[in-house]
């Protein structure tokens, strides 16, 4: 297999010990960088004349920057890419000037399903403080209602389900394998209406939930946004927040959006200001995605020739 002729990355990369090892297979001279770098021009001298560039989501490889490196063929993005409209690097640029770009996805979702679970059997039962109801609830029975129900949703909704869980969902389109396992379809309005806890598991960049929406769910309820970013509305997400009957949950502050400084002193805002998905498992399936892509692409072009 060829390999690389010069892999740098631009900024510092989550990949293990091992996976850095590995990248000897894909690339003849490798560059890693341990921190941000400052601007475009920084950006720029760090690839220099590399033909391979790997980069996390804390950057943005823009086409000013590309045009300006000529070498370059191949960008691997160590982090999740959704859609080219949500990405760090602008993917058009790229393709209309026959660089490959490559993303990863599905690589923390197992933490996020123990995490959600965590929180929410903490909040039934009070055990560190604020208990849901009068009494402890189990999970048995809970109308969870799922806002998306990929791959990280629907992990969730598995794990929930055994626990005896009522789910329900809104996707784009009805799921026949959901409904084959007692999953129940709903309109969104009806799915806030009718849930006491409400699960969002969105691609990041998608925004369903707006003021009609918050209507709709009402108060006394429970909410998680396990999404990279926000999953509603600010103003009217706020407003909802400011309700003392209602509970929102989540891992991070990009969840929160650019509300988060200010709800975070809310009683009834739970969050862990930490990535539920990056554990060490996560981090090793990461590792090997990023290099999968490198060897699957150098393969592909060594077949071409």
């Amino acid at each position: 297999m060829q390999k690389f002729r010069k892999l740098v990355s631009i900024d510092k990369v989550a990949l293990t010990e091992k996976g850095i090892h590995a990248l000897q297979d894909v690339a003849e001279s490798i560059v890693l960088a341990q921190d941000l770098p400052s601007d475009e021009d920084d950006i720029l001298q760090r690839i220099g004349d590399a033909d391979a560039v790997l980069l996390s989501a804390n950057s943005r490889l823009t086409g000013r920057v590309m045009a300006q490196a000529p070498k370059l063929r191949y960008v691997g993005m160590c982090c999740s890419l959704y859609s080219e409209e949500s990405a760090n690097v602008d993917i058009p640029y790229a393709r209309a000037h026959g660089i490959e770009v490559r993303g990863i996805r599905d690589y923390g979702d197992h933490g996020v399903v123990e995490y959600l679970i965590y929180q929410l059997v903490k909040l039934l039962h009070g055990y560190e403080g604020r208990r849901w109801k009068a009494l402890p609830t189990e999970i048995t029975g809970l109308k969870v209602g799922f806002v998306g129900l990929g791959t990280s949703g629907g992990m969730t909704a598995d794990a929930l389900h055994f626990l005896g869980a009522d789910i329900s969902y809104f996707a784009r389109a009805e799921k026949p394998e959901r409904t084959a396992q007692g999953y129940h379809f709903k309109e969104l309005r009806k799915l806030l209406a009718e849930s006491e806890v409400i699960i969002t598991a969105l691609n990041k960049n998608v925004i369903l939930l707006h003021e009609e929406e918050f209507a709709a769910l009402g108060s006394g309820k429970i909410m998680f946004n396990t999404s990279i970013g926000p999953a509603a509305d600010m103003e009217p997400l706020q407003k909802w927040m400011k309700n003392p009957e209602n509970i929102f949950c989540c891992d991070t502050r990009g969840a929160l959006g650019d509300i988060a400084d200010e709800v975070l002193s809310y009683p009834n805002v739970y969050c862990m200001n930490a990535s539920a998905g990056m554990t060490e498992q996560a981090y090793e399936l990461l590792s090997q995605k990023v290099l999968h892509n490198m060897k699957d692409y150098l393969e592909q072009k060594e077949g071409e020739q």
